[in-house]
């Protein structure tokens, strides 16, 4: 008698790590295995990937989590991948590789950007995609390549992305989702391309190198001998294409729940921000930043904004403090001086210093782009130690995360965050203060994978509808509602419009300071 096939692979083809996670039909985490991503840089600004060797550690992650779970293959149900966003993943002829992939970091396309974004008509393709122009984009990499590389063009037949290669070897079928269609080549209103937006890129005579798109929710296609053998699973498993790992990542935090939409911040390194509405309720700013990303439910999107430095202004000021005893023979680790910032953050009085988070060295994408942005505080007196930098800088990355929010419209009344930082209770106290509403904690290990797995959770029938789904996958995961106290938001509120004030203010001075 054949097995009950009870389980769900989701395949996350993260920048750094590939991962591959075992669900169960109801959400819950099985076991995860996971192969270390390899890319190569080069001074010119390149940053490029393998695309055999993408596939090759898929497989690997595959195989490793076979050796975690009794019967992978028999028990698999469906199998969804998602994986690292934007980009330029060339297919030629046999589909075999037309070259190395364009990864989101490569910066090579940059003077395309300059020249694409000073266009009469980037505002229009703006309007339509709810995107700003950036050298991730697999849309003026394309463009660059066009002008610069046109060899490599010649070469391809189709352009994908991480997730459609992976998914094209999976199953053979060249095609790419709704995500990643419309906030690089297309309307977020109708998840299709638009000539417009082509046209605006100097793209319309690439249109053929553009996959179909298939909405994963709906249609799967099987797995194929070759990636059965290779990988270890059943031939003809149902394989779904899920969305960019971004909205998927969202998705499985909790962007959305109880048949209502939310906000869901991962505070890492960066900030990634991203706030479901419906399609009527996005709201563009006049700077042309941000992004909108298409959910797998009807008529919903994500916006997001992300600001380039969030909690590598803590390690900054950490090491810091670190490096200066280390002065006197004494050794800190960084990991130690973390463990003490709700400490010295509760050590502090709230007063009235105003940190701007912009300490990357490549200046601040969101809710502004500006490559000469730099940190700064104001309102330092002699009265102020070392507690109350560290209050500071936790309650700038507070106010960076409202300036992201406030972009997108009317700020949001709930809340979820993901990301190690969201251990600090000083930091989820801030977020609230600073937005001024509840703080969540989604405690799902695995978000992206999760997001993915869900999409096909409801494309082989096991849910009817997303937000059946989401009951089960995503709301027993959230914690319970942390509460902002009266008077820390009102505080964060007018400190917040001197933040605001002062960022504008700035401006002409960072001109100055990156001048050689």
């Amino acid at each position: 008698m054949a097995e009950a096939a009870d389980l769900i692979i989701g395949i996350d083809a993260g920048t750094s790590v590939m991962k591959a996670v075992a669900f169960t039909l109801s959400g819950r985490q099985v076991a995860s295995a996971s192969v270390r991503n390899t890319y190569k840089t080069g001074e010119d600004g390149s940053a490029t990937q393998s695309l055999d060797q993408t596939w090759l550690d898929c497989t690997r992650a595959l195989r490793g989590l076979a050796e975690k779970v009794t019967r992978l293959a028999d028990r698999t149900a469906a199998i969804s991948v998602t994986g690292q966003g934007d980009g330029t993943w060339l297919v030629g002829a046999g589909n075999r590789p037309a070259g190395d992939a364009w990864l989101w970091l490569d910066a090579r396309a940059a003077p395309t950007v300059e020249r694409l974004a000073a266009g009469k008509d980037d505002r229009a393709r703006f309007e339509a995609t709810g995107t700003g122009l950036n050298t991730c984009q697999q849309g003026t990499q394309l463009a660059h390549m066009d002008r610069f590389f046109p060899e490599l063009l010649a070469a391809a037949e189709t352009a994908m992305h991480c997730k459609d290669w992976l998914y094209l070897n999976l199953t053979g079928i060249r095609a790419t989702d709704p995500s990643e269609v419309s906030f690089t080549f297309g309307n977020f209103r109708t998840r299709r391309y638009d000539s417009d937006v082509l046209a605006a890129l100097g793209l319309t005579h690439r249109r053929a190198l553009l996959p179909d798109v298939i909405e994963g929710t709906e249609t799967v296609h099987p797995l194929s001998m070759e990636a059965a053998a290779a990988s270890g699973l059943k031939a003809g498993t149902p394989v779904c294409l899920g969305y960019v790992d971004m909205c998927m990542t969202a998705l499985g935090a909790g962007v959305r729940s109880e048949g209502r939409n939310a906000a869901c911040s991962a505070i890492g390194s960066t900030g990634v921000h991203l706030l479901a509405k419906s399609v009527d309720e996005v709201v563009l700013n006049p700077e042309g930043t941000g992004y909108v990303i298409a959910l797998p439910l009807p008529g919903i999107v994500t916006q997001v904004q992300t600001n380039m430095g969030a909690t590598i202004n803590l390690d900054w000021l950490l090491q810091l403090g670190a490096d200066l005893v280390g002065e006197f023979g004494v050794t800190v680790s960084l990991n130690d001086m973390i463990a003490r910032v709700d400490q010295w953050f509760a050590a502090s009085k709230p007063g009235n210093i105003v940190y701007h988070p912009y300490i990357s060295e490549a200046g601040e994408r969101g809710p502004f782009v500006n490559a000469r942005t730099r940190a700064n505080f104001t309102g330092l007196a002699s009265r102020h130690r070392y507690p109350d930098l560290v209050r500071a800088v936790v309650e700038g990355l507070g106010m960076a995360t409202r300036d992201c929010y406030a972009a997108m419209g009317a700020l949001p009344t709930e809340l979820r965050v993901s990301g190690g930082a969201a251990r600090s209770a000083s930091l989820r106290g801030t977020l609230g203060a600073a937005l001024g509403a509840p703080v969540r904690v989604s405690t799902r290990e695995e978000a992206g994978a999760a997001g993915a797995s869900m999409m096909a959770a409801v494309a082989i029938g096991a849910y009817r509808t997303m937000d059946d789904c989401i009951a089960d996958w995503v709301t027993p995961e959230l914690g319970e509602a942390e509460q902002p106290k009266p008077d820390e938001t009102e505080r964060m509120t007018r400190l917040f419009a001197a933040y605001a004030d002062v960022r504008r203010s700035i401006a002409p001075a960072w001109d100055i300071l990156a001048a050689r």
